[in-house]
């Protein structure tokens, strides 16, 4: 076998091609970096961003009582277990305009809370766009808490996906390091695997690609312009920062063995329970062994079409949320989709509940805040206001068991509270002027 072709076949299970590989947000976490020391905070705070698409029914999702006293609607249903921990928000809007459509909008402004680049991508408007234009309130925080010696962890945040469409578009990406720098999550958990445990075995053969890589840079910088050297810089950097990596990393000791992974799942639709439970016991198991303290999990994208058979549904998703409300049969299937991502939540708030901070009687759910989005309120109406926000967790010390109507607010204000609960206070977050009246009261 050429070492070429391992070379590729490396990164290919790494989840990126040779020629992306300088350009990766978070590089130097692809291979084993320094693990971090214990952390000196009681208090392990982490976050999880969930994201499902196309709206939601809005009658089988929203209770009809605010405060402590709501009941649990049959969207909601499958997460009883959880109730006491749960906070609802009712009119947390997505209200960054500019170019592109709501799809678009609603998908890549989710986390950024920023307009939309100009662009060439055209989707149903008038206007076709671009990438985001700032980063997303995740990376905000994986920044934050990677500055600091007490919270940094070896990879920062991890990335999953669940049946994502291959192409890169604003419809497919939530997650941005910054201006125009999408990152696209993880759908092969054998890759995930390999990103998390696959360490030292591949030293050599990335300190050859890291070489070559170097050598690449080094000639092209020469030929373009001042941005584009700049740009060109800061990829070089991080290939610096994996060559130190490489010479210091030590093998890091797991409080929680690695999950075993069935063998042989393919990457196809009807596979997406199997892949969901997959990701879900690989991003437990990351925060177990102090890994990251971020981590988002999508399923599907802006315009998902994944076709639910396992449930007995055999039209696309994205098709049934444009049937009218007085379809019944579509509503009916719209909602058992809901209740399906419902459940994996619940498999994922299971799992945390039940997996100890190592060393503690407290759980990994004690000090996490899982946050299940959608990029639309409503699929029909294609609308951006009343975006679904439920939390789930304690780690935000915000004051749980409860369904909140707030109106009418901008979701950059919701980023803003949770960037201040993880001690990292901003003035604003994405569009200034959406950021009016500041962080709100969920204490």
């Amino acid at each position: 076998m050429s070492n070429s072709y391992r070379r590729r076949e490396f990164l290919s299970k790494l989840g990126v091609g040779a020629a992306a590989l300088p350009f990766v947000a978070g590089l130097p976490a692809v291979m084993g970096a320094q693990p971090a020391g214990p952390l000196k905070r009681k208090n392990k705070q982490r976050v999880i961003v969930m994201f499902s698409p196309n709206g939601v029914v809005q009658d089988q999702y929203w209770p009809e009582t605010e405060g402590a006293d709501f009941e649990l609607t049959p969207i909601l249903q499958p997460l009883a277990d959880f109730k006491d921990k749960m906070l609802l928000l009712h009119g947390v809007s997505n209200k960054v305009g500019g170019d592109g459509d709501s799809h678009m909008r609603g998908m890549s402004c989710l986390l950024t809370g920023a307009e939309l680049l100009p662009g060439n991508i055209q989707g149903g408007s008038n206007t076709p766009a671009g990438w985001a234009s700032d980063i997303s309130v995740d990376q905000e925080l994986k920044n934050f808490l990677q500055s600091q010696p007490t919270t940094a962890t070896r990879f920062g945040s991890l990335e999953f996906g669940v049946e994502i469409r291959n192409e890169a578009d604003p419809w497919t990406r939530m997650v941005y390091a910054g201006k125009n720098r999408p990152i696209a999550p993880t759908q092969d958990p054998y890759s995930m695997f390999t990103r998390m445990y696959g360490r030292s075995k591949d030293d050599d053969l990335l300190r050859s690609v890291l070489d070559d890589v170097k050598d690449q840079l080094k000639s092209v910088g020469s030929r373009v312009g001042k941005e584009a050297q700049e740009m060109m810089q800061e990829h070089q950097s991080f290939v610096s920062e994996m060559e130190r990596d490489l010479r210091e990393a030590a093998q890091q000791k797991l409080d929680l063995p690695a999950p075993n992974l069935e063998d042989g799942v393919s990457l196809r639709q009807s596979n997406m329970p199997k892949i969901s439970r997959m990701q879900i016991d690989l991003l437990v198991n990351g925060f177990a062994n102090n890994m990251n303290r971020v981590a988002t999990l999508q399923y599907s994208n802006s315009v998902g079409q994944v076709r639910m058979k396992w449930l007995g549904i055999n039209e696309p998703h994205h098709q049934l949320s444009h049937d009218p409300d007085m379809k019944e049969d579509s509503q009916k299937k719209l909602t058992k989709i809901n209740q399906w991502f419902a459940g994996e939540m619940h498999y994922l708030l299971k799992r945390l509940a039940e997996t100890k901070e190592p060393g503690t009687d407290e759980s990994l759910l004690d000090n996490t805040l899982v946050i299940w989005t959608n990029e639309l309120g409503k699929g029909n109406s294609h609308t951006l206001q009343n975006i679904p926000m439920l939390l789930v967790g304690s780690a935000a010390g915000f004051k749980m068991g409860r369904y909140l109507k707030l109106g009418n607010v901008a979701h950059n204000r919701l980023w803003m509270t949770l960037t201040s609960a993880f001690g990292h206070e901003l003035e604003s977050f994405g569009v200034k002027n959406l950021c009016d009246g500041g962080k709100l009261n969920l204490a």
